[in-house]
């Protein structure tokens, strides 16, 4: 991905969405366009139009930590669009400490024993590791069986939500709102993107979504990006019926770049009553003992 055209794009569709009114300038004069003036951005920012028409034309290279941070404060970026700023500046600097060392970069991972030991511990809800690319990694017992459909449906050993939501069908019934369900999973590949330019893997998966599905296209062409955190989700499981599911994801210290997110249902509601039938279905056989020598 080209860095000048990330950043000119990602500054802005940031500056497309503000409007005088929000940042307290007056609205003066015809505008062709939506939006703030690259001189408004530059006087909330305190730096001439000038320095500012050349830091939106991607010639961010160079830029100190204190106008990035002051052009943050202009367009009103929230802590992942700000990240994600950072991240666009440090690859264009190719170097320096704007943001914290890069990830280290692995070709296949597999869940090490002592991390699955730890995901079929939890028993209450459905958990998953995932990367920045949206494959799905690990998970316990009810985590797989909660997306038993996209295992089914995978071109491959390592499913993709992302694959998943734009090119399969079935994600529209298993994501009962399917447009944020959309949105944020293309937020999180922009996010990932960003911090990492040079992933070719994530490169031919931005290409192949891109050219197979125009609400992919569309929504990467947002440049909105994210951070994952808490919320709630709905579902549907072909087999249980709706889920609705409150969900906690951490960044993984001991795996730099996964991210573990467990989800859980309001203890006695009809999706806590939903996934205990879920895990019964999808419970192993009990081995049986071998019989004892006489």
């Amino acid at each position: 991905m080209d860095n000048r055209s990330e950043v000119r794009e990602f500054l802005t569709t940031r500056r497309a969405k503000l409007t005088p009114r929000e940042v307290g300038l007056p609205d003066v004069g015809q505008r062709r366009v939506s939006g703030l003036r690259r001189g408004e951005v530059a006087n909330l920012a305190g730096v001439s139009i000038e320095y500012y028409s050349k830091l939106e034309r991607g010639a961010i290279a160079g830029a100190s930590p204190s106008v990035l941070e002051a052009i943050s404060r202009a367009l009103r970026l929230d802590d992942a669009e700000r990240e994600h700023l950072l991240h666009l500046a440090h690859t264009a600097a190719g170097s320096g400490p704007l943001v914290s060392p890069r990830r280290r970069a692995r070709a296949v991972w597999t869940p090490p024993p002592s991390l699955q030991w730890v995901l079929d511990s939890i028993t209450g809800g459905p958990a998953i590791v995932r990367n920045g690319r949206m494959d799905l990694l690990a998970t316990n017992q009810l985590g797989r069986a909660m997306h038993a459909s996209l295992y089914e449906r995978a071109n491959g050993p390592v499913p993709n939500f992302a694959r998943y939501t734009f090119l399969d069908e079935d994600s529209r019934i298993f994501y009962t709102d399917w447009e944020t369900a959309a949105d944020t999973c293309v937020s999180i590949l922009r996010t990932e993107a960003g911090r990492d330019p040079r992933d070719k893997q994530m490169h031919d998966l931005v290409g192949e979504l891109s050219t197979r599905s125009e609400d992919f296209r569309l929504r990467w062409g947002r440049h909105d990006v994210r951070l994952h955190g808490a919320g709630t989700k709905p579902f549907h499981h072909t087999a249980v019926g709706d889920l609705d599911l409150a969900y906690e994801s951490v960044d993984m210290l001991s795996e730099p770049g996964l991210t573990l997110t467990i989800y859980a249902a309001e203890p006695g509601s009809r999706t806590a009553e939903a996934l205990a039938l879920l895990a019964s279905l999808t419970a192993p056989a009990p081995e049986r003992n071998a019989p004892s020598p006489h």
